[in-house]
């Protein structure tokens, strides 16, 4: 079938319209748009909204989109298929005013057979009605509205249909490669056809490797032809080198092409067993992991390939190589670019299956639906070489009974009856999973509880401690007691013999154990506390049947809003306190800038030699902040504190040497011990002197690496990176602008904070605007954004016809040094 990109020339109006020709008796205007589109993140944030901190304060609503097109009179004959990659939440796909189809999960794809409702050698209409009015449907940002692509699909009678080819690698390794390729053919005709299918693989030096086989193809019948093509010296997918061939399925009737179809695809094996570990085309890989929710910060939940891209490409660069998807499928554009960067995936179902997280979540409708999920979500993934696991579910809280096990087994074999070829796991916690029987081990571990309540410097069992209380069961000494203890043996026991891997959140205590009670499974950490890296990484590393972490989180995220933000007022963490907007608790935040942590990672993962130098915020010294087990320290890589001249500062360096020395301005402040028998990191208390920090790492007494920091300079200048030097006039392609504060010598200044400007003219608009801070107020569509740690980011959008886009930056008050880029937009 061929494919056509449907998502130019849409409408949109806020609100439930009937068609395009009332609009004014509703008193609305439509706004022409290109999708995909985010309807959520150009909300007016509210207090009082029933969503709260889950969505960041963003509203839910209600959403129609309206698309006119002409269809050809050829087309009678032809199969029409618009497929939606994803809309939230609910979706009602009207054709010519007839409904046509609704979808009720806004993270799966779906299709829409619209052929018998079309009106041939007319213009005809498309609506879609996204309603995400019911709030309280989810615990982070969902989004609203059509925020992935839409495609438009018209088949001949002989075709080949949608998810009709599936690609599999049978061997691979150095010398050969052996690749099935299984292509169902549809004949919708009443009469006979002579078929060739030809399936041709080409790298990016043109050497092709070709077989074709002949068919047969009886009036209204439907076929499959497998086909094996062997590739003598692979170029094979890794995390390392992602090379993709370019697969290209052809159907002839002699001489005449009926249909073809052609994907991207990577060569790899992956294979499993609890003596080996993980292995991929025979290599042995620990999964470096992290989760990570779909939005894109500023963007809110658009699905922009670019935006895609570029997530990817930071999260590979701060030492990942693997994601989850938490807590939903993964779009295809993500996808894509995981193929393209080398990231694994680990792909999830669903955040819940038959008991509510939330009032109005899918709990109301997972039973009926997980059929259809499972299967669009197979067929979403198959071809993507970057995905190794499905999910079936994520803190799921009936997982520990009977029937959660039942359900379990239920999903897990579904997946490996649609797909052999990768592996099943779940998210489990034990604390849900335990449901009431998790307060008798409380109070058996309460003398723990209270000894690490104790050393993190608070007694207090009440108010938000309370909750903190009830979360050492996740963490130290207490959690570790948990996670082994027999209680949680009996609820996770069934469930975790039904999955390939068993997977756990937070039970880092109990990864090892579970090698002894099954032998012939694998663990993995599916979700884990950044803080806690050194000593999982540990644990990873001390067993093959431990295949890796993923860690919560990566990336930052809109909603689930406080969940890592260090509040200094008495404030606590969940406690929904407006205006709070991230959950600011990734590796990475929003505006791409890597957070000490992040760093910290990387050395322990054995991937960065050179020490790093972090700061705990001068600012803030000595005063009390929350915290919770998913935070590590208000610190920072700068060493500029402009008034706090003599005042205390902690300086933590982290490396993997023995010992690491610290200077100040060449004077030394000691050595002290390091690398992994200290957590990787050593700790210094001075007072904050402008000039130069430099931190030297020594391993057996011999220096290994250097890090500094130097103070800027008074003069505050803005410097402004473009990722892309070009953009194709598709409407959708991005370029990401990334401001920063900095002095003459080009010296990062984070502590600065400037009000900046920004005007976009020519062939583009400005699609976002925006910081990493937490709670800021401002709405990601303003032109005027102040600075956060320094930083600021902007997304520019191409339009659809060449030409130039012009962007002007300013900081407020020096309008006279204005910085014009000019961004090309050329053909698709």
């Amino acid at each position: 079938m061929k494919k056509e990109d449907f998502n130019s020339e849409w409408q949109f109006v806020k609100g439930y319209v009937p068609s395009l020709k009332v609009l004014a008796m509703y008193g609305k205007q439509a706004q022409k748009i290109t999708l995909p589109h985010d309807a959520m993140i150009h909300e007016t944030r509210d207090e009082n909204t029933k969503n709260g901190g889950a969505t960041g304060f963003y509203p839910g609503g209600v959403y129609t989109y309206f698309k006119t097109f002409p269809v050809s009179q050829e087309w009678e004959e032809k199969t029409v298929i618009l497929e939606f990659e994803g809309v939230y939440e609910t979706a009602m796909v009207y054709v010519n005013g007839v409904l046509a189809k609704t979808n009720k999960n806004g993270y799966t794809n779906f299709y829409v057979d619209i052929a018998r409702y079309l009106n041939f050698g007319e213009e005809n209409e498309i609506k879609v009605v996204a309603d995400n009015s019911s709030e309280e449907n989810s615990r982070w940002y969902s989004g609203s509205g059509i925020y992935r692509g839409v495609s438009l699909y018209v088949g001949d009678p002989v075709q080949i249909p949608l998810n009709g080819v599936r690609i599999t690698t049978e061997e691979a390794d150095k010398d050969a490669a052996v690749v099935e390729i299984s292509t169902m053919v549809a004949n919708r005709s009443r009469k006979k056809e002579k078929l060739v299918v030809t399936v041709k693989f080409e790298d990016e030096e043109h050497q092709v490797y070709e077989d074709r086989v002949h068919l047969t193809s009886f009036a209204e019948s439907q076929n499959t032809v497998h086909q094996k093509i062997a590739i003598e010296k692979p170029k094979l997918w890794n995390c390392e080198t992602p090379h993709l061939y370019r697969c290209t399925i052809q159907i002839y009737a002699g001489e005449e092409l009926l249909d073809e179809q052609e994907l991207s695809y990577g060569i790899r094996k992956i294979t499993l067993d609890a003596l080996r570990g993980l292995r991929i085309n025979g290599e042995p890989v620990k999964l470096r992991g992290t989760c990570i929710h779909h939005d894109h910060g500023i963007l809110g939940a658009a699905a922009y390939e670019a935006a895609e891209m570029r997530k990817c490409r930071l999260l590979k660069e701060a030492g990942f190589n693997s994601v989850r998807s938490a807590h939903h499928p993964a779009g295809k554009a993500f996808l894509d670019a995981c193929d393209k960067t080398g990231l694994l995936v680990m792909d999830e179902l669903t955040d819940m299956w038959t008991i509510h997280k939330n009032n109005h979540d899918f709990a109301f409708s997972f039973l009926d639906e997980w059929q259809d999920m499972i299967k669009h979500m197979v067929d979403k993934d198959y071809n993507h070489a970057c995905v190794i696991l499905y999910s079936v579910g994520n803190e799921i809280q009936e997982i520990g009974t009977e029937r959660g096990a039942e359900i379990n087994r239920m999903l897990c074999n579904a997946f490996k009856e649609l797909d052999a070829t990768r592996f099943t796991t779940n998210g489990m916690n034990a604390l849900n999973a335990a449901g009431a029987k998790v307060y008798p081990v409380m109070q058996e571990l309460a003398p723990l509880i209270r000894k690490d309540a104790g050393e993190a410097g608070t007694n207090d069992n009440s108010g938000s401690n309370a909750i903190n209380s009830f979360m050492k069961l996740m963490e130290g000494e207490a959690g570790d007691a948990f996670a082994v203890h027999p209680i949680v043996t009996e609820v996770l026991e069934e469930s975790s013999e039904s999955m390939d891997i068993i997977g756990f959140n937070y039970l880092t205590g109990r990864h090892l154990l579970e090698g002894e009670l099954h032998p012939n499974k694998c663990v993995l950490g599916t979700e884990t506390f950044p803080a806690d890296i050194a000593r999982l990484w540990k644990v990873v590393n001390s067993s093959k049947r431990v295949l890796g972490d993923f860690t919560w989180t990566g990336y930052d995220y809109l909603g689930e809003a406080g969940c890592g933000i260090f509040y200094y007022d008495g404030k606590s963490n969940f406690g929904s306190n407006y205006p709070d907007r991230t959950a600011y608790i990734g590796d990475i935040d929003l505006a791409g800038y890597r957070r000490p942590i992040s760093f910290l990672r990387e050395i322990v993962y054995g991937l960065r030699k050179e020490p790093y130098i972090a700061v705990e915020r001068v600012d803030k010294y000595g005063k009390k902040c929350s915290k919770t087990p998913w935070m590590l320290k208000d610190n920072i890589a700068s060493w500029t504190w402009r008034g706090y001249e003599g005042k205390p500062a902690v300086v933590d360096v982290y490396s993997d040497a023995q010992e690491v020395e610290l200077f100040l301005n060449g004077k030394s402040l000691g050595r002290k011990a390091a690398g992994e028998a200290h957590g990787f990191t050593a700790s210094f208390e001075t007072c904050y002197e402008p000039g130069v920090l430099e931190a030297v790492s020594y391993q057996d007494g011999r220096e290994t690496g250097r890090h500094l920091l130097c103070t800027a300079g008074e003069e505050v200048l803005l410097h402004v990176a473009a990722d892309q030097k070009e953009l194709r006039a598709d409407g959708e392609d991005l370029c990401f602008l990334t401001m920063h504060l900095c002095d003459a010598k080009g010296t990062p200044d984070l502590y600065g904070k400037r009000r900046i400007h920004i005007e976009v003219e020519g062939a583009g608009t400005l699609a976002a605007f925006g910081n990493a801070d937490p709670q800021s107020v401002e709405s990601y569509d303003a032109p005027c954004w102040e600075t956060y740690d320094g930083y600021a980011l902007a997304a520019v959008r191409a339009g659809r016809e060449k030409g130039e886009i012009s962007v002007t930056i300013w900081m407020e008050g020096q309008e006279e040094q204005r910085q014009k880029i000019l961004i090309p937009v050329n053909e698709k």
